[in-house]
Protein backbone atom coordinates (compact mmCIF):
# COMPACT_ATOMS: atom_id res chain seq x y z
CA UNK A 1 0.00 0.00 0.00
CA UNK A 2 1.27 3.67 -0.92
CA UNK A 3 0.53 5.13 2.96
CA UNK A 4 0.99 8.48 1.87
CA UNK A 5 -1.82 8.30 -0.74
CA UNK A 6 -3.76 6.05 1.60
CA UNK A 7 -3.89 8.36 4.20
CA UNK A 8 -4.91 11.19 1.78
CA UNK A 9 -8.42 9.64 1.43
CA UNK A 10 -8.88 11.04 5.13
CA UNK A 11 -7.58 14.85 4.40
CA UNK A 12 -10.22 17.65 3.96
CA UNK A 13 -11.23 18.80 0.41
CA UNK A 14 -12.91 21.88 -0.20
CA UNK A 15 -15.49 21.65 -3.39
CA UNK A 16 -16.16 25.42 -4.47
CA UNK A 17 -16.45 26.64 -0.65
CA UNK A 18 -18.22 23.41 0.27
CA UNK A 19 -15.79 21.91 3.43
CA UNK A 20 -15.72 17.81 3.23
CA UNK A 21 -13.91 16.14 5.52
CA UNK A 22 -12.18 13.53 3.88
CA UNK A 23 -12.12 12.65 -0.03
CA UNK A 24 -14.78 9.99 0.31
CA UNK A 25 -18.11 10.20 -0.79
CA UNK A 26 -21.30 7.94 -1.57
CA UNK A 27 -22.03 7.02 -4.86
CA UNK A 28 -25.36 7.81 -6.09
CA UNK A 29 -27.90 4.47 -5.52
CA UNK A 30 -31.25 4.03 -6.69
CA UNK A 31 -33.59 3.13 -4.09
CA UNK A 32 -37.08 3.58 -5.02
CA UNK A 33 -38.18 3.86 -1.11
CA UNK A 34 -40.25 7.67 -1.25
CA UNK A 35 -43.90 7.66 -1.20
CA UNK A 36 -46.02 6.95 -4.50
CA UNK A 37 -46.10 10.70 -4.72
CA UNK A 38 -42.07 10.83 -4.78
CA UNK A 39 -41.88 12.26 -1.51
CA UNK A 40 -39.00 11.36 0.71
CA UNK A 41 -39.68 9.31 3.72
CA UNK A 42 -37.95 9.25 7.26
CA UNK A 43 -36.90 5.75 6.34
CA UNK A 44 -34.55 7.77 3.50
CA UNK A 45 -33.73 10.43 5.92
CA UNK A 46 -31.90 7.65 8.51
CA UNK A 47 -30.48 5.78 5.37
CA UNK A 48 -28.62 8.76 4.38
CA UNK A 49 -27.89 9.95 7.73
CA UNK A 50 -26.01 6.55 8.47
CA UNK A 51 -23.23 7.30 6.21
CA UNK A 52 -22.93 10.62 7.44
CA UNK A 53 -22.24 8.74 10.69
CA UNK A 54 -19.75 5.97 9.56
CA UNK A 55 -17.52 8.88 7.86
CA UNK A 56 -18.43 9.80 4.62
CA UNK A 57 -17.53 13.38 4.02
CA UNK A 58 -19.73 13.44 1.22
CA UNK A 59 -22.92 12.05 0.41
CA UNK A 60 -24.88 12.20 -3.19
CA UNK A 61 -28.55 11.22 -3.21
CA UNK A 62 -29.72 8.57 -5.46
CA UNK A 63 -31.27 9.81 -9.11
CA UNK A 64 -34.06 12.78 -8.14
CA UNK A 65 -36.41 13.20 -11.10
CA UNK A 66 -36.47 17.19 -12.31
CA UNK A 67 -39.84 17.84 -13.46
CA UNK A 68 -44.07 16.62 -14.21
CA UNK A 69 -43.34 15.16 -17.31
CA UNK A 70 -40.46 13.06 -19.09
CA UNK A 71 -38.13 12.86 -16.59
CA UNK A 72 -39.53 10.02 -13.59
CA UNK A 73 -37.94 6.35 -14.21
CA UNK A 74 -39.23 4.53 -11.65
CA UNK A 75 -42.15 4.09 -9.33
CA UNK A 76 -41.38 4.97 -5.32
CA UNK A 77 -38.03 7.23 -7.16
CA UNK A 78 -37.85 10.70 -4.89
CA UNK A 79 -39.05 14.25 -6.95
CA UNK A 80 -37.58 17.88 -6.75
CA UNK A 81 -40.37 18.72 -9.48
CA UNK A 82 -42.60 20.69 -6.70
CA UNK A 83 -42.33 22.84 -4.04
CA UNK A 84 -43.79 20.13 -1.63
CA UNK A 85 -40.97 17.61 -2.94
CA UNK A 86 -38.62 19.96 -2.03
CA UNK A 87 -39.82 20.76 1.63
CA UNK A 88 -40.13 16.88 2.19
CA UNK A 89 -36.21 16.93 1.62
CA UNK A 90 -35.12 18.99 4.34
CA UNK A 91 -35.72 16.62 6.52
CA UNK A 92 -33.59 14.26 4.95
CA UNK A 93 -30.61 16.94 4.59
CA UNK A 94 -31.15 18.40 8.48
CA UNK A 95 -30.68 14.80 9.29
CA UNK A 96 -27.42 14.24 7.35
CA UNK A 97 -26.00 17.28 8.54
CA UNK A 98 -26.41 16.54 11.91
CA UNK A 99 -24.92 13.71 11.13
CA UNK A 100 -21.88 15.78 10.33
CA UNK A 101 -21.78 15.00 6.80
CA UNK A 102 -22.61 16.88 3.35
CA UNK A 103 -25.62 16.12 0.84
CA UNK A 104 -25.75 16.48 -2.82
CA UNK A 105 -28.75 16.39 -4.84
CA UNK A 106 -28.40 14.02 -7.40
CA UNK A 107 -30.78 15.49 -10.74
CA UNK A 108 -31.55 13.18 -13.30
CA UNK A 109 -33.74 12.02 -16.42
CA UNK A 110 -34.67 8.93 -17.52
CA UNK A 111 -35.43 9.64 -20.94
CA UNK A 112 -36.00 6.74 -22.75
CA UNK A 113 -35.26 4.40 -20.12
CA UNK A 114 -37.91 5.14 -17.87
CA UNK A 115 -39.95 2.33 -16.55
CA UNK A 116 -42.86 4.28 -14.43
CA UNK A 117 -43.85 7.39 -14.93
CA UNK A 118 -47.41 8.69 -13.00
CA UNK A 119 -47.40 11.47 -15.54
CA UNK A 120 -46.88 10.15 -18.51
CA UNK A 121 -47.65 6.35 -19.93
CA UNK A 122 -45.17 7.11 -22.85
CA UNK A 123 -41.71 7.34 -23.15
CA UNK A 124 -39.32 10.58 -24.66
CA UNK A 125 -35.52 10.26 -25.81
CA UNK A 126 -33.46 12.12 -28.44
CA UNK A 127 -34.49 9.40 -31.56
CA UNK A 128 -36.94 6.66 -32.04
CA UNK A 129 -34.76 3.89 -30.45
CA UNK A 130 -35.79 0.94 -28.96
CA UNK A 131 -33.18 0.88 -26.00
CA UNK A 132 -31.49 -2.26 -25.26
CA UNK A 133 -32.28 -4.82 -22.94
CA UNK A 134 -35.15 -5.75 -20.06
CA UNK A 135 -36.44 -3.50 -17.43
CA UNK A 136 -34.74 -3.90 -14.56
CA UNK A 137 -37.10 -6.37 -11.84
CA UNK A 138 -35.12 -5.05 -9.00
CA UNK A 139 -36.65 -1.53 -9.71
CA UNK A 140 -40.30 -3.41 -10.42
CA UNK A 141 -39.53 -3.07 -14.11
CA UNK A 142 -41.04 -5.58 -16.31
CA UNK A 143 -40.69 -7.21 -20.17
CA UNK A 144 -38.62 -4.51 -22.98
CA UNK A 145 -38.67 -0.96 -22.46
CA UNK A 146 -41.10 0.55 -24.65
CA UNK A 147 -40.43 2.46 -27.58
CA UNK A 148 -39.99 6.25 -27.24
CA UNK A 149 -40.64 9.43 -29.49
CA UNK A 150 -37.97 11.27 -30.67
CA UNK A 151 -37.91 14.86 -28.75
CA UNK A 152 -39.11 18.04 -30.34
CA UNK A 153 -37.35 20.98 -29.82
CA UNK A 154 -39.78 22.15 -27.21
CA UNK A 155 -39.44 18.90 -25.54
CA UNK A 156 -35.49 19.80 -25.13
CA UNK A 157 -36.48 23.03 -23.48
CA UNK A 158 -38.28 21.18 -21.03
CA UNK A 159 -35.69 19.28 -19.89
CA UNK A 160 -33.77 21.85 -19.74
CA UNK A 161 -35.77 24.36 -17.50
CA UNK A 162 -36.56 20.88 -15.80
CA UNK A 163 -32.97 20.37 -14.36
CA UNK A 164 -32.30 23.86 -13.70
CA UNK A 165 -36.13 24.35 -11.69
CA UNK A 166 -35.20 21.34 -9.43
CA UNK A 167 -31.58 22.15 -9.11
CA UNK A 168 -33.03 26.06 -7.71
CA UNK A 169 -35.67 23.78 -5.44
CA UNK A 170 -32.57 21.84 -3.88
CA UNK A 171 -30.49 24.84 -2.95
CA UNK A 172 -33.17 27.15 -2.00
CA UNK A 173 -35.55 25.31 -0.35
CA UNK A 174 -34.17 21.80 0.45
CA UNK A 175 -31.23 23.12 1.61
CA UNK A 176 -28.89 20.62 -0.06
CA UNK A 177 -25.27 21.79 0.01
CA UNK A 178 -24.88 21.03 -3.76
CA UNK A 179 -25.80 19.81 -7.26
CA UNK A 180 -24.85 16.82 -9.49
CA UNK A 181 -26.32 16.40 -12.46
CA UNK A 182 -27.04 12.64 -13.58
CA UNK A 183 -25.25 12.70 -17.45
CA UNK A 184 -24.42 8.74 -16.75
CA UNK A 185 -25.55 5.07 -16.62
CA UNK A 186 -28.08 5.40 -20.09
CA UNK A 187 -30.41 7.69 -18.76
CA UNK A 188 -31.52 11.21 -20.78
CA UNK A 189 -28.13 12.57 -20.65
CA UNK A 190 -26.19 9.90 -22.10
CA UNK A 191 -28.83 8.72 -24.70
CA UNK A 192 -28.23 12.11 -26.09
CA UNK A 193 -24.09 11.35 -25.81
CA UNK A 194 -24.31 7.94 -26.91
CA UNK A 195 -24.05 7.33 -30.64
CA UNK A 196 -26.58 4.45 -31.71
CA UNK A 197 -29.48 6.27 -29.46
CA UNK A 198 -28.83 10.02 -31.01
CA UNK A 199 -29.56 9.32 -34.57
CA UNK A 200 -30.69 13.40 -34.47
CA UNK A 201 -28.97 15.18 -37.46
CA UNK A 202 -30.02 18.92 -35.81
CA UNK A 203 -27.59 20.45 -33.57
CA UNK A 204 -28.58 18.16 -31.18
CA UNK A 205 -27.16 15.07 -33.08
CA UNK A 206 -24.16 13.81 -34.94
CA UNK A 207 -20.73 14.75 -34.25
CA UNK A 208 -19.63 14.08 -30.45
CA UNK A 209 -19.30 17.95 -29.77
CA UNK A 210 -23.43 18.03 -30.38
CA UNK A 211 -23.89 14.55 -28.44
CA UNK A 212 -22.59 16.24 -25.77
CA UNK A 213 -23.97 19.67 -25.62
CA UNK A 214 -27.20 18.99 -24.22
CA UNK A 215 -24.69 18.07 -20.99
CA UNK A 216 -23.23 21.50 -21.34
CA UNK A 217 -26.61 23.09 -21.62
CA UNK A 218 -27.86 21.70 -18.86
CA UNK A 219 -24.73 22.69 -16.94
CA UNK A 220 -24.90 25.91 -17.50
CA UNK A 221 -28.54 26.41 -17.13
CA UNK A 222 -27.95 24.81 -13.35
CA UNK A 223 -25.13 27.08 -12.57
CA UNK A 224 -27.22 29.77 -13.25
CA UNK A 225 -30.29 28.71 -11.24
CA UNK A 226 -28.11 28.35 -8.02
CA UNK A 227 -25.65 30.94 -8.24
CA UNK A 228 -21.60 30.65 -7.70
CA UNK A 229 -21.95 29.88 -3.83
CA UNK A 230 -22.39 26.20 -4.37
CA UNK A 231 -20.46 23.08 -6.09
CA UNK A 232 -22.14 21.89 -9.38
CA UNK A 233 -20.95 18.40 -10.96
CA UNK A 234 -22.00 16.00 -13.38
CA UNK A 235 -21.74 12.28 -13.32
CA UNK A 236 -20.57 10.44 -16.54
CA UNK A 237 -19.97 6.87 -17.61
CA UNK A 238 -19.34 4.95 -20.78
CA UNK A 239 -21.29 1.91 -19.21
CA UNK A 240 -25.58 1.93 -19.02
CA UNK A 241 -27.75 -0.15 -17.37
CA UNK A 242 -29.18 -1.72 -20.32
CA UNK A 243 -25.79 -2.05 -22.03
CA UNK A 244 -22.62 -2.55 -19.26
CA UNK A 245 -19.93 -2.47 -21.71
CA UNK A 246 -20.63 0.35 -24.24
CA UNK A 247 -17.55 2.30 -25.37
CA UNK A 248 -17.47 5.39 -26.72
CA UNK A 249 -17.16 4.71 -30.57
CA UNK A 250 -14.42 7.96 -30.78
CA UNK A 251 -12.46 6.46 -28.20
CA UNK A 252 -9.76 9.17 -26.87
CA UNK A 253 -10.17 11.49 -29.01
CA UNK A 254 -14.00 11.47 -28.45
CA UNK A 255 -13.05 11.32 -24.48
CA UNK A 256 -11.21 14.66 -24.74
CA UNK A 257 -14.13 16.32 -26.37
CA UNK A 258 -16.41 15.72 -23.50
CA UNK A 259 -14.61 16.41 -20.67
CA UNK A 260 -13.38 19.45 -22.48
CA UNK A 261 -16.99 20.56 -23.19
CA UNK A 262 -18.08 19.90 -19.78
CA UNK A 263 -15.37 21.66 -18.43
CA UNK A 264 -16.83 25.27 -20.05
CA UNK A 265 -20.17 24.82 -18.68
CA UNK A 266 -19.57 26.11 -15.07
CA UNK A 267 -18.92 22.69 -13.38
CA UNK A 268 -16.89 22.32 -10.20
CA UNK A 269 -16.38 18.82 -10.23
CA UNK A 270 -16.94 15.37 -12.50
CA UNK A 271 -17.71 12.36 -11.16
CA UNK A 272 -16.20 9.88 -13.73
CA UNK A 273 -17.91 6.07 -13.22
CA UNK A 274 -16.51 2.32 -14.75
CA UNK A 275 -17.20 -0.57 -13.22
CA UNK A 276 -13.38 -0.82 -12.60
CA UNK A 277 -12.72 2.67 -12.73
CA UNK A 278 -8.51 1.99 -12.11
CA UNK A 279 -9.18 -0.39 -15.74
CA UNK A 280 -7.91 1.40 -19.40
CA UNK A 281 -11.04 3.33 -21.06
CA UNK A 282 -10.61 1.68 -24.23
CA UNK A 283 -9.05 -1.37 -25.25
CA UNK A 284 -6.25 -3.84 -22.93
CA UNK A 285 -3.89 -0.93 -22.49
CA UNK A 286 -3.53 3.33 -22.32
CA UNK A 287 -5.25 5.82 -19.52
CA UNK A 288 -8.33 5.08 -17.57
CA UNK A 289 -11.62 7.40 -17.88
CA UNK A 290 -10.44 9.07 -14.84
CA UNK A 291 -6.75 9.96 -16.18
CA UNK A 292 -8.66 11.34 -19.44
CA UNK A 293 -10.78 13.34 -17.54
CA UNK A 294 -8.07 14.99 -15.51
CA UNK A 295 -6.37 15.56 -18.53
CA UNK A 296 -8.57 17.30 -20.22
CA UNK A 297 -10.65 19.23 -17.58
CA UNK A 298 -7.40 20.14 -15.24
CA UNK A 299 -9.47 23.05 -13.56
CA UNK A 300 -12.24 20.34 -12.07
CA UNK A 301 -12.53 18.58 -9.10
CA UNK A 302 -12.78 14.68 -10.49
CA UNK A 303 -14.44 11.56 -8.44
CA UNK A 304 -14.16 8.22 -9.22
CA UNK A 305 -16.01 5.74 -9.00
CA UNK A 306 -16.36 2.06 -9.49
CA UNK A 307 -14.71 -0.87 -7.49
CA UNK A 308 -12.63 1.13 -5.27
CA UNK A 309 -13.98 -0.08 -1.93
CA UNK A 310 -10.21 -1.48 -1.59
CA UNK A 311 -8.01 0.92 -0.12
CA UNK A 312 -5.06 0.24 -1.96
CA UNK A 313 -6.87 1.05 -5.55
CA UNK A 314 -8.79 3.89 -3.70
CA UNK A 315 -5.48 5.46 -2.88
CA UNK A 316 -4.14 4.13 -6.41
CA UNK A 317 -7.13 6.58 -8.43
CA UNK A 318 -5.68 9.55 -6.79
CA UNK A 319 -2.22 8.83 -8.27
CA UNK A 320 -3.57 8.78 -11.50
CA UNK A 321 -5.91 11.57 -11.37
CA UNK A 322 -9.08 11.51 -8.87
CA UNK A 323 -9.25 13.98 -5.83
CA UNK A 324 -12.41 12.39 -4.33
CA UNK A 325 -13.51 8.39 -4.16
CA UNK A 326 -17.05 7.62 -4.26
CA UNK A 327 -18.41 4.06 -3.14
CA UNK A 328 -21.31 2.56 -4.17
CA UNK A 329 -21.27 -1.71 -3.60
CA UNK A 330 -18.61 -0.56 -0.54
CA UNK A 331 -20.79 1.92 1.14
CA UNK A 332 -23.92 -0.80 1.05
CA UNK A 333 -21.85 -3.09 2.70
CA UNK A 334 -19.83 -1.00 5.04
CA UNK A 335 -21.97 1.99 5.67
CA UNK A 336 -18.98 2.95 7.97
CA UNK A 337 -16.04 2.38 5.16
CA UNK A 338 -14.64 5.34 6.64
CA UNK A 339 -14.02 4.83 9.89
CA UNK A 340 -13.89 1.23 9.96
CA UNK A 341 -10.99 1.52 7.17
CA UNK A 342 -9.25 4.18 9.19
CA UNK A 343 -9.50 1.97 12.54
CA UNK A 344 -7.92 -0.52 10.71
CA UNK A 345 -11.15 -2.83 10.96
CA UNK A 346 -12.36 -5.15 8.99
CA UNK A 347 -14.64 -4.54 5.72
CA UNK A 348 -17.42 -6.85 4.53
CA UNK A 349 -17.91 -7.56 1.20
CA UNK A 350 -20.81 -6.49 -0.74
CA UNK A 351 -23.70 -8.79 -0.74
CA UNK A 352 -26.13 -8.69 -4.02
CA UNK A 353 -28.80 -9.91 -1.54
CA UNK A 354 -29.00 -6.67 -0.42
CA UNK A 355 -30.87 -5.47 -3.26
CA UNK A 356 -33.19 -8.62 -3.33
CA UNK A 357 -35.87 -9.07 -4.48
CA UNK A 358 -36.81 -5.26 -4.56
CA UNK A 359 -33.72 -2.65 -4.43
CA UNK A 360 -35.57 -0.36 -2.00
CA UNK A 361 -34.06 0.30 1.79
CA UNK A 362 -34.18 -2.51 3.69
CA UNK A 363 -35.00 -2.53 8.30
CA UNK A 364 -30.78 -3.85 8.44
CA UNK A 365 -29.51 -0.51 6.94
CA UNK A 366 -31.11 1.93 9.20
CA UNK A 367 -28.77 0.17 12.14
CA UNK A 368 -25.24 1.55 12.84
CA UNK A 369 -22.75 -1.16 13.32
Amino acid sequence: MNRVRANMLFTPWQLRGLDLSNRLAVAPMTRISATPEGMPTEVMARYYARYARGGFGLVITEGIYTDRSYSQGYAHQPGLSNLAQAKGWRHVVDAVHTAGGKIVAQLMHAGALSQANRFRSDTAGPSVVQPKGLQMAIYRGEGPYRLPHAMSEADIVEVVEGFARAAKFAIDVAGFDGVEIHGANGYLLDQFLTDYTNLRSDEWGGTVDRRIRLSVEVARAVRQAVGDAVPVGIRISQGKVNDFTHKWVEAEVGAAIVFSSLASGGLDYIHVTEFEAWRPAFGDSGPSLVSLARKSAPGLTILANGGLHDVDRAAHMLGIGADLIALGRGALANPAWPRQTANGSAVHSFDPALLSPLGNIKPSELLDE
